[in-house]
């Protein structure tokens, strides 16, 4: 009964044409996103692509092979997927109503619209190779593996909401990315999820039809007996002598960006980061590392004497601060600060500034703008109000701080970019630390899908993460992406906790992304001969 149900589901989908074809493909793009965080219902996933295959095996072999009917149902399929899984874009809209408001529809559309193009480019690649039988679901892994990748590196690149996470969110699957990295797991969880597509087809394009997804199900339990292992077998320990206290403060958006709120605002820091906690009610004086978020300061933190002061007045003896902060850059022809970094800095208890880094990979319309002079000419304003928009860091680079290994610096979203931001050029990081402030993204997906993502890198790179947001998720992660400690979102609070140790380099830190590079190139091969033979 089942096979002749799905053959029927199946055959609607492949017969559909015009607008109900693309209703279908934004649908099962749509249902894709709760397979993500904070949902993680990633099964659904499978039917997700199951209808994706299935509206290319109903494109007519016409001019292109029909790979422009194939880009049409992969856009909506991509358009789907991406305007619900990145919605809560809108809210950052909402922070300053009277300025940006009326930019709020066109950004929570604009942006999944045109992203969707990769999702379109790689359908139609999948169906210029396409093939009968279990070989076109590879295909298509393949063909949306470059597409994603393309989406995370062209035009600064966007990795967000990559289809690989779906199969990350259980952690045993998760530890998995330690091997493949998040471009391989796409290919993974592509090929897997789109799997059960091959169960109606026919006794003359597959002998087997079970096979393909008998064939996912065993790779699914070999990827989970392996992270159960590695999850058993590497207990988390402790750096000796480490107390981090992360310090997540809430501050709303229109305060934290207001000068005049100066005073305020040092003063919340200052009492919640010396809360008393423990058994000794000790406060920061049994801390040895404090950690702010992302631009903590209304204010340029080093032009503010009085406000370093107070600091240096807190601080202890043998405690350093970790801070975001926004950093001047030199001034114009008329001596005025138009332009700044987004910068973490550490500080040393008496004041003294030892090491600084500067966000190297910013936000598009958030921290600059494209043809920046050009729009501002036409009064338009990055989000951030910043004139000329934030200066890029040179480089990603680890910083060193007292009595702790050295640590790899990740500001906002730089940290979701698989294989970037760890330096390869030096000695390897101890830990990853991630500054954010995902106040802009209010009580939403958003902050819950950049945790998933954040978690993802430490277990790529093998590494424990130590995570301070302005508004949530604070957390410190374990090199194997398990949840030390956390604070909720939406929350005022401290986390006093110990540093987990790292374990040793992954294979993917060591490889990167090259075998799946070469897996990619074997799979069109093998698609391309296919064709061939069956021209012949």
């Amino acid at each position: 009964m089942l096979p002749q149900r799905l053959q029927a589901i199946a055959l609607y989908i492949v017969l559909s044409w015009g607008a109900r074809r693309a209703a279908i493909a934004f649908f099962a793009g749509a249902l894709g996103t709760l397979g993500l965080e904070p949902f993680a219902a990633w099964p659904v996933m499978f039917v997700s692509f199951s209808i994706l295959v299935w509206l290319i095996d109903g494109v007519a072999a016409t001019r292109w092979r029909g790979a422009l009917s194939a880009a049409a149902a992969g856009w909506w399929f991509g358009f789907g997927y991406l305007l619900t899984g990145l919605y809560w874009i809108g809210y950052a809209f909402l922070v300053d109503v009277q300025t940006f408001g009326w930019l709020l529809p066109f950004a929570v559309v604009s942006l999944p619209a045109a992203m969707a193009i990769y999702t379109g480019v790689g359908a139609a690649l999948a169906r210029l190779f396409w093939t009968r039988g279990p070989l076109r679901i590879v295909i298509l892994a393949a063909s949306l593996t470059v597409s994603e990748w393309l989406r995370g590196h062209l035009f600064t690149g966007f990795p967000w909401n990559a289809y690989g996470y779906g199969l990350t969110e259980w952690l045993p699957l998760a530890q998995n990315a330690s091997l493949f990295g998040l471009w391989g797991m796409t290919f993974i969880a592509v090929a897997v999820f789109a799997s059960p597509a091959v169960l109606i087809d026919e006794r003359t394009d597959t002998r087997q039809p079970w096979i393909a997804p008998a064939c996912a199900a065993a790779a699914l339990m070999a990827m989970a007996a392996f992270g159960i292992m590695r999850l058993y077998n590497t207990p988390t320990t402790l750096v000796d002598g480490v107390k981090l206290r992360i310090m997540q403060p809430n501050l709303p958006q229109d305060e934290k960006f207001n000068y005049n709120a100066k005073a305020s605002v040092m003063a919340r820091y200052l009492a919640l980061s010396d809360r008393a906690t423990g058994p000794r009610n000790a406060g920061v004086s049994d801390v040895t590392h404090l950690i702010w978020p992302e631009s903590a300061f209304p204010f340029f933190l080093t032009r503010e004497p009085d406000a370093m002061a107070q600091i240096a007045n807190f601080l202890p003896e043998g405690t350093v601060l970790i801070t975001g902060a926004v950093r001047a850059g030199a001034p114009n022809a008329q001596g005025r600060i138009t332009r700044a970094y987004n910068s973490v800095y550490v500080i040393d208890h008496d004041g003294s500034i030892l090491s600084i880094y500067d966000k190297v990979h910013l936000v598009p319309f958030g921290e600059y703008l494209p043809f920046q002079d050009f729009l501002e000419r036409r009064g338009f304003l990055s989000l951030t109000k910043v004139q000329g928009g934030f200066i890029p860091g040179e480089r990603n680079r680890t910083l060193q701080a007292p009595r702790i290994p050295n640590f790899a610096p990740f500001v906002c979203y730089e940290i979701i970019f698989p294989g970037e931001g760890v330096p390869r050029d030096e000695e390897r990081p101890g830990w990853l630390l991630n500054l954010t402030n995902d106040g802009w993204f209010g009580i939403s997906t958003g902050p819950y899908q950049h945790l998933h993502q954040s978690r993802l890198k430490a277990i790529e790179e093998g590494l424990p993460l130590v995570r301070a947001a302005n508004s949530g998720v604070s957390a410190v992660i374990d090199p194997l992406g398990r949840t030390i400690t956390s604070l909720p979102l939406g929350t005022e609070g401290i986390i006093d906790s110990g540093l987990p140790s790292p374990v040793e380099s992954t294979a993917y830190a060591r490889i990167g992304d090259r075998h799946i590079a070469v897996v990619l190139a074997l799979v069109f091969a093998m698609a391309s001969i296919r064709r061939r033979r069956a021209g012949a």
